[in-house]
């Protein structure tokens, strides 16, 4: 009995000594959650965001398109007489100008042609001067009944015959010339010349087809079918503008979004609509100076409607959408997040035209939107926008 009483006293002590550890080791946890590191509570600074101060500027609304660039002019070189082509006198791809020799096709025989057509001008003179004469004749013996009347009109026609025979060899003289003039061939535009399609010795003449093809590249133009339905609110949104659908200004965007440098007008309708497509073609004719448009490529040609009107745009990456709608972060008087929501219109280029919930002179923010949230300060610097926007 003495050794079991024994054993559970010292039972008893352990668990008592244990108990004491354990409340000893959560004071000590205690104490320390209830001390604060200064470093750790101390607030960070304010994050930096980008901002754009909003202004009013004109803006044009605009309808796109895709089009079509085809040369303003554009003619197949074709010979005009046959012989073998003795010379190509240009370098394809050049710039070439009206009446600049193109080909030479051998002369020879044509100058041939025209020596003995000037031969024949002289005998049928020569012929007609007798025929004159025999004329004169006739009629000084028909006065003293010396020759048959009959016999002078015979004589009278073939003077009048030899006469027609003079200008029957003129009129020949006259084509020979002129296939002589062909065997040199001309531009006969300004433009720029394309690949020849036969080389120096070969036979060639108006049944072998297109020599080479010249096209006018400056000015140039674009064409564009306008589905009918979108031509009839094009002219309905120019008119209500106040436009002139006569006179609308056309611009143009290259295949790497670029904007082309020079604009053009709209300067044909045609006449009727295709009924494969429901679509009228239309056509504007635009300076190329430098050469960059060339015929068959495509570009995104802008349609303006009536006269600019002033508005507030926003870059696009300002602009967020949740559930509710469109709406972007701007910063009030004391340098604090707010949230506005806002009634987008169309895109300009890198930018968004805002139609209400925002004036001239809010600051938008533009970079750092993951970073902020409504009601924080922040640290704004001025947004600069791309080169290319």
């Amino acid at each position: 009995m003495q050794v079991n009483r024994g054993k559970r006293l010292q039972a008893a002590r352990a668990g008592v000594q244990w108990l004491g550890i354990v409340a000893g080791a959560a004071a000590i946890l205690l104490a320390g959650c209830g001390t604060e590191d200064p470093a750790a509570t101390q607030a960070g600074p304010p994050p930096a965001v980008t901002v754009v101060q909003l202004e009013t500027e004109p803006v044009t609304e605009t309808r796109e398109f895709v089009g079509r660039v085809s040369a303003a002019e554009r003619v197949e070189i074709r010979a005009r007489v046959q012989g073998f082509l003795e010379a190509r006198l240009f370098v394809e791809g050049q710039t070439v100008a009206a009446g600049d020799p193109l080909f030479r096709i051998e002369p020879d025989a044509y100058e041939a042609a025209v020596a003995q057509r000037e031969a024949d001008i002289e005998r049928a003179r020569a012929e007609s001067e007798n025929a004159q004469a025999q004329l004169r004749r006739g009629e000084e013996l028909l006065q003293n009944n010396d020759i048959p009347r009959a016999r002078v009109d015979e004589l009278r026609a073939a003077a009048a015959t030899a006469r027609a025979g003079i200008a029957q060899a003129e009129a020949g003289l006259k084509a020979a010339r002129l296939n002589l003039d062909y065997t040199e061939i001309q531009a006969p535009i300004d433009g720029r010349i394309g690949l020849s399609r036969y080389t120096v010795g070969n036979i060639v003449g108006p049944e072998s087809g297109g020599l080479t093809t010249l096209v006018q590249l400056d000015p140039i133009d674009v064409q564009l079918p306008l589905p009918q339905r979108e031509l009839l609110e094009y002219r309905r949104a120019v008119l209500d503008q106040g436009g002139d659908p006569a006179a609308v200004r056309v611009s143009l965007r290259l295949a790497d979004r670029s904007r082309y440098d020079h604009a053009g007008f709209l300067d044909f309708v045609d006449v009727a609509v295709d009924p494969g497509t429901d679509s009228v073609l239309v056509r504007s004719r635009l300076p190329n100076p430098d050469g960059l448009l060339v015929p068959g490529q495509f570009v995104t040609v802008i349609l303006e409607i009536g006269e600019p009107q002033t508005a507030i745009l926003v870059p696009q990456s300002s602009l967020q959408v949740d559930q509710i709608g469109p709406f972007v972060l701007a910063l009030d008087d004391r340098q604090q997040v707010e949230v506005r929501r806002i009634t987008t219109g169309r895109q300009v280029g890198g930018r968004v035209v805002v139609r209400s919930g925002l004036s001239e002179g809010d600051r938008v923010v533009v970079e750092g939107v993951q970073k902020v949230r409504p009601g924080q300060a922040v640290t704004a610097t001025p947004w600069q926008p791309p080169a290319t926007d």
